[in-house]
């Protein structure tokens, strides 16, 4: 999306989710007004409005969104205005029951929740498309409406769907994938258990079975259930397009919602909307946001997002839901702000009196306008409105990790070797290495260019198709560093181990295969012997994993002290081309990770910024400026040498160390120097 187009013009978007339906109508003028007192410039609306709007089956009321929208207008506050189509009505479920979702063991969802409806169901494809359409007529020339929002959070909570209509639609989804039965039952390796299928009628979906599944069957269905929940985005999509020029898009979650593929979402919206909640449980929350944050830029492929939902404190749906302390929402805001985002909304503006969210904190909380969190946000809008120069610019990373929804699916399916190998663990693992060290980072499917960057990281790249292997082996010879971590490589598109055994697709690039797996009983543990270019020893711990290694070429700079592979390579190098690929084939910790990812780095021509302890800083490269937003979410001030310039948010000029005090933020506006013209170094 241009600057031209974005929702709020050259302003950062800042608002949140306004559900005035759940309020009395004089409660709307004191919501805009307090609005106007916060600086909000955006409201999402309508986006579980459906009863309200549809009545019943093709008659319609708009008669209160029209009076909410020329509110909002003439108080200078612009509309994402969403389809309702995440909850359909009551009425909708008496006249279809057969769109209902069904559960995997066969149980019918009733109606009460949110997200109920069967993606597959044709009824429910023409009731979204109808009032989608609906909506799109009226409100297409509204001039408050500045963006559409389809439903809401694909895939949660429904991600797949064992209905009847989800079962017809599989076997033509299949059909137009393989073209025959002949082609499917070499992919899923029907031979195997007895399983081969000889009529079309006969192919179903992977319900509860006495035994494990075939995986393969099991990875297609999770493609289907992505393909059919972004095929009902598609045509809601569609049908607003007809009538409306206004850029429409929907709100994924990032790495909260594992069933659907990121990357083949971005493709279909207008610009990239994102949706995040701290997980009270990570007492490094801040780390998995700034995660989410950089992930959601790669899928906008480095365009300027949205941050569509955030919580201004606690939510309300995790086992025990923790309040943000003081500062925290704006260092939260602004983390996502340095990774791209340039609009900053949250969920909800009103706490809400009733249902199931009505502990959810909110913009407006129920203790009012005399608390610390409605202040919190009105200083976070003026903040916002002095970042103004942000907007547009873009961030740079010379550092990508690999990233797979296929890859994730199939690896988290049933009997693999060790409960304990999580593609999760790995992925925040190595991403939290590399944050601590002060580098910025993309995420990259396998499968694209990667001439950009100097080091790519495979934490779990289970399956691994065989061209994308050839990709990541031309980026080695090309110059690159790559790092592989254990587990990856092992399959193909099918869920089948690589003719040659495990690795084979990788051997050229990293001069090794696997011959056998060794991993660790529960709670043991091992040691490595790290001793890279004759270095003194160090040992490092590992835990969970271990590797029988057949070299072919590889050099050896760590071997294992004990386990099943004691006194066998643990970690190696190649040189392959003009770069190298690094192994490791044990789980490291964060601190372990270190000295390697140290050797790693001078292979790639970068070094740890040196930062202190939980302070992180981003650079946003605009054509005429940089951006350098510093977070400090330590206990105690720190002295950064940012460079010379205009601190934004405090008004100041700074020379040489900005000082950003414990728990703060600071952006720094320095002159850009560019080689070129676009904006890159």
């Amino acid at each position: 999306m241009s600057l031209s187009s974005w929702p709020t013009g050259s302003a950062i978007s800042f608002g949140g989710d306004y559900n005035p339906e759940q309020w009395s109508r004089d409660v709307w003028d004191e919501d805009v007004a307090l609005m106007r007192q916060a600086g909000v410039n955006l409201v999402s609306v309508g986006i579980f409005s459906w009863g309200m709007l549809e009545v019943s089956e093709g008659v319609f009321d708009f008669a209160w969104l029209d009076e909410l929208l020329e509110l909002l207008h003439a108080n200078g506050i612009a509309v994402d205005l969403g389809t309702p189509t995440a909850s359909p009505p009551a009425w909708f479920f008496a006249q279809y029951p057969q769109a209902r979702v069904v559960a995997k063991d066969g149980t019918v969802q009733g109606f009460g929740s949110r997200g109920m409806a069967s993606p597959s169901s044709p009824e429910y494809r023409a009731a979204a498309v109808r009032i989608a359409t609906e909506l799109a007529q009226r409100y297409a020339q509204h001039p408050a409406v500045v963006l559409w929002h389809v439903h809401n959070e694909y895939g949660a909570p429904v991600g797949e769907d064992f209905s009847p209509a989800a079962v017809t639609a599989f076997r033509v989804w299949l059909q137009a994938r393989y073209g025959s039965l002949e082609e499917l039952n070499a992919a899923w390796g029907t031979a195997f258990w007895g399983q081969r299928y000889t009529r079309w009628e006969h192919v179903g979906l992977p319900h509860a079975t006495p035994s494990v599944a075939n995986p393969a069957q099991r990875l297609d269905f999770a493609r289907f259930s992505d393909h059919q929940l972004r095929a009902c985005y598609i045509a809601e999509r569609d049908a607003i397009r007809a009538h409306a020029t206004q850029p429409i898009t929907t709100n994924f979650m990032a790495n909260e919602c594992p069933g659907t593929d990121l990357f083949a979402w971005a493709r279909e919206v207008d610009v990239v909307a994102n949706d995040h909640y701290l997980t009270a449980a990570d007492p490094r929350g801040h780390v998995g946001l700034a995660l989410a944050a950089d992930l959601t830029r790669s899928v906008a492929g480095g365009a300027p997002w949205l941050l569509m939902e955030h919580s201004t404190s606690a939510v309300n749906w995790q086992p025990r839901n923790v309040a943000k302390r003081a500062g925290e929402m704006a260092r939260n805001s602004l983390s996502h702000l340095a990774r791209g985002a340039d609009g900053i909304l949250f969920f909800q503006w009103r706490a809400s009196r009733s249902g199931a969210e009505k502990f959810h904190s909110a913009m407006l909380p129920h203790a009012g306008t005399d608390s610390r969190v409605w202040r919190e946000v009105v200083e976070l809008g003026h903040s916002l409105q002095r970042l103004a120069p942000v907007q547009g610019s873009r961030v740079h990373a010379d550092v990508a990790i690999l990233w797979d929804a296929e890859s994730f699916w199939a690896q988290d399916l049933e009997w693999r070797p060790s409960v304990d190998v999580q593609h999760r663990e790995r992925v925040r693992a190595y991403y939290e290495r590399l944050w601590r060290d002060g580098l910025t980072i993309d995420f990259v499917q396998p499968s694209q260019d990667l001439s950009g960057y100097r080091l790519v990281v495979a934490p779990a790249s289970y399956l691994l198709r065989v061209q994308d292997a050839a990709n990541l082996t031309a980026f080695v010879a090309d110059g690159g560093t790559l790092l592989v971590s254990f587990f990856s490589g092992i399959v193909d598109e099918h869920d089948a181990v690589h003719q040659g055994g495990f690795l084979a697709p990788l051997r050229e690039a990293l001069g090794l295969t696997v011959e056998e797996f060794l991993p660790l009983r529960a709670g043991e543990t091992a040691r490595v012997s790290w001793t890279p270019d004759g270095a003194q020893a160090q040992e490092l711990p590992a835990d969970v994993w271990q590797d029988d290694i057949a070299l072919d070429g590889a050099q050896v700079v760590g071997t294992y002290l004990d386990g099943p592979a004691a006194g066998r390579p643990a970690i190696t190098r190649n040189a392959h081309g003009a770069g190298s690929a690094w192994y490791v084939s044990t789980r490291l910790d964060i601190d372990a990770l270190a000295p390697v990812m140290e050797r790693v780095y001078a292979d790639a021509r970068l070094a740890p910024a040196g930062l202190p302890f939980d302070v992180e800083v981003v650079t946003r490269r605009g054509a005429d400026a940089d951006f350098v937003v510093a977070i400090n979410h330590s206990a105690e001030d720190v002295d950064l040498a940012l460079g010379d310039g205009q601190e934004l948010l405090g008004a100041a000029p700074v020379s040489g160390t900005l000082v950003v005090p414990a728990g703060s933020v600071a952006v720094l506006r320095t002159d850009a120097r560019r080689v070129g013209g676009d904006g890159q170094p």
